[in-house]
């Protein structure tokens, strides 16, 4: 015994032990990837393509689509979010612009107010635009530009639901036109500078035909992004009368119940075949109009000269108008005793914020929501830390066919990955009898599937980027996969993995997409929780959860920020403004 313990294993058993040990790590990956994304959303097609009840092939859809409503909302689904991403953009392309390629005082803080739509929760957001333009509005009424009372808020209507969501998804354009922005050389300009074209000529003849994939490829995302948002037609669109596909769902189900499952279903493939339709729309358009350019220097940007304090004041106020704005007009409707009180230091009051802290159902959703978004960050992290090492250093076939697939949970509209969670989570697991349906694990298996890409993406960034060498040392050496990843990826992963995980946790924090069809009693979210204060009419009650849980999202931020900002820039959307120092061009 004694010489069998001191005594190493030969190599070939020790080579078989390691493989045997890769093995393990990743079946673990591709089970985790299949069971919580792939496996309920091939289902929910399944259910989708099935006969109806008379046995007729397809008959679930041709039921479906008989259905006035289901036809009045997919045409309503399709025009608000095409009038969407025309909003996004005219908001996204000129931000982008301007942020790019004027060198403005406080670009990075700027950037962060551009980006803030996609890091406030579609709900939230709602419920400020509709308190900035309601009759009672703390900053429009002073100003006697508020609608009388009595009149219906002009947000609800499908003019408002379009507004609003080219707002929210405004943020996926701006990224894709500042990469672009980014991407493009510094020679380039500055030649075109030498043979004498001004800046307009430069701007027309230069950046913007470079810039059009990326503009076009951000439009075709911010409409896929509007075809599967809840929040706002969910908080708009239901008061107004305005239906949508992913609020159909949401009726039907909470209407009529899990039977009918099958006829959701139907509905939830129309969210995923426009969706679909449209990135592969974007696919071929960014191939057939990339235009390749040298590499170099990135363009800084032109100095602004005497209008960089004009430029930089302008700019300011029009992102505290689309950003700032309706926060202050939230934050003043937490601050009255009752909706319709104008806040003044006489009206000023924090009971509603002492309501929401004392209430046991809006503290067990803070509590619910913090520790599955907390959860979800960091099962996610640790997932995706071997997953991207195995992909682009190992080149495993296995997960890197799996990697291609991963986005599909975070790609499909949220109303589609919920009802998958519910059609296959909803009967006891097979071989143990127990339904997790109704409970927290449902909703942390379907956070764990949507989000995993959030933290997925970067790593696989730097594990592309790791020197080959020092995994080939190290493999030399002896060391198996796991000691690899863990001494020398993880290490250098580190500052990308915490970004990705910080994101995750003030995503799913705030989440409601998935949250309002799994939700049961006890298992609350913060997202649940003001769409219900709202939908009873406790305007100032959700106004107060949206302003802590926004004050909760913004530490989250900004301590993500603090830990990476030196260490992986890149990986904080707001710090592509951080950009190396290069020679500016003058006007």
């Amino acid at each position: 015994m004694a010489e069998t313990a001191h005594n190493p294993a030969p190599p070939g058993a020790r080579a078989l032990l390691l493989r045997g040990g890769d093995h393990l790590i990743v079946a673990l990956i591709a089970s985790y990837v299949v069971l919580t994304g792939l496996w309920p959303l091939a289902s929910l097609l399944a259910e989708a393509f099935g006969p109806d009840e008379a046995g007729r092939t397809l008959g679930l859809i041709r039921e479906a689509f008989d259905s006035r409503a289901a036809r009045r909302a997919l045409v309503n689904t399709l025009w608000a979010s095409a009038g969407a991403a025309l909003v996004s953009v005219s908001l996204g392309t000129a931000l982008a612009l301007l942020l790019g390629l004027v060198r403005l005082p406080g670009r990075i803080a700027l950037t962060f107010l551009a980006l803030s739509p996609l890091l406030i929760p579609s709900q939230i957001m709602a419920l400020a635009w509709i308190e900035l333009f309601g009759s009672t509005s703390p900053i429009l009424a002073p100003l006697g530009l508020a609608p009388p009372p009595g009149v219906r808020n002009p947000l609800y209507s499908g003019g408002g639901i379009v507004w609003l969501m080219g707002i929210e998804h405004m943020p996926l354009v701006f990224l894709a036109v500042r990469a672009g922005l980014i991407a493009i050389p510094a020679d380039l300009v500055e030649a075109a500078r030498i043979a004498g074209a001004g800046v307009p000529r430069i701007l027309a003849r230069v950046i913007l035909p470079l810039c059009l994939p990326q503009v076009l490829a951000g439009a075709i995302l911010a409409f896929a992004a509007a075809v599967g948002n809840f929040g706002v037609p969910a908080l708009l669109g239901i008061p107004g009368r305005f239906t949508m596909l992913t609020t159909l769902i949401y009726q039907r189900l909470n209407g009529f119940g899990p039977q009918v499952l099958g006829q959701v279903a139907v509905l939830a493939l129309a969210l995923i075949a426009m969706a679909g339709a449209a990135l592969a729309l974007r696919a071929v358009l960014i191939r057939r109009l990339a235009v390749p350019v040298g590499r170099g220097q990135s363009f800084a940007g032109f100095e602004a000269g005497r209008w960089q304090w004009p430029a930089g004041i302008a700019l300011w106020a029009a992102l505290g108008l689309l950003t700032l704005a309706p926060i202050a007009a939230l934050l003043a409707t937490a601050l009255v005793p009752a909706l319709g009180v104008r806040l003044s230091l006489g009206t000023l009051t924090l009971a509603n914020f002492a309501d929401a802290l004392t209430d046991p159902t809006i503290r067990r959703a803070f509590g619910n929501s913090l520790a599955l978004s907390m959860a979800a960050a960091l099962i996610s992290a640790a997932v995706a830390l071997p997953f991207a090492w195995f992909v682009a250093v190992r080149r495993h076939p296995l997960l890197r066919r799996l990697d291609l697939l991963a986005d599909a949970p975070f790609v499909v509209p949220g109303t589609v990955l919920a009802l998958a969670m519910i059609l296959v989570f909803l009967p006891p697991l097979p071989g143990l009898n127990i339904s997790i349906y109704g409970t927290a694990t449902i909703l942390l298996v379907a956070y764990l599937a949507r989000f995993l890409p959030l933290v997925l993406r970067p790593l696989a960034g730097v594990a592309q980027a790791l020197e080959p060498a020092l995994d080939e040392a190290a493999r030399i050496a002896g060391a198996g996969s796991a000691r690899r990843i863990l001494r020398i990826f993880a290490p250098l992963a580190a500052p990308s993995a915490v970004a990705g995980g910080v994101l995750i946790a003030m995503t799913a924090f705030n989440e409601l997409t998935l949250s309002a069809l799994l939700w049961s009693a006890g298992t609350e979210t913060v997202g649940v929780m003001i769409f219900a204060l709202q939908q009873e009419g406790n305007s100032t009650g959700a106004a107060a959860v949206s302003v802590l849980s926004l004050m909760l999202v913004l530490v989250l931020a900004l301590a993500a920020d603090r830990i990476v900002r030196n260490r992986a820039p890149g990986a904080l959307p707001w710090r592509l403004a951080d950009v190396p120092p290069a020679q500016a061009v003058s006007t």
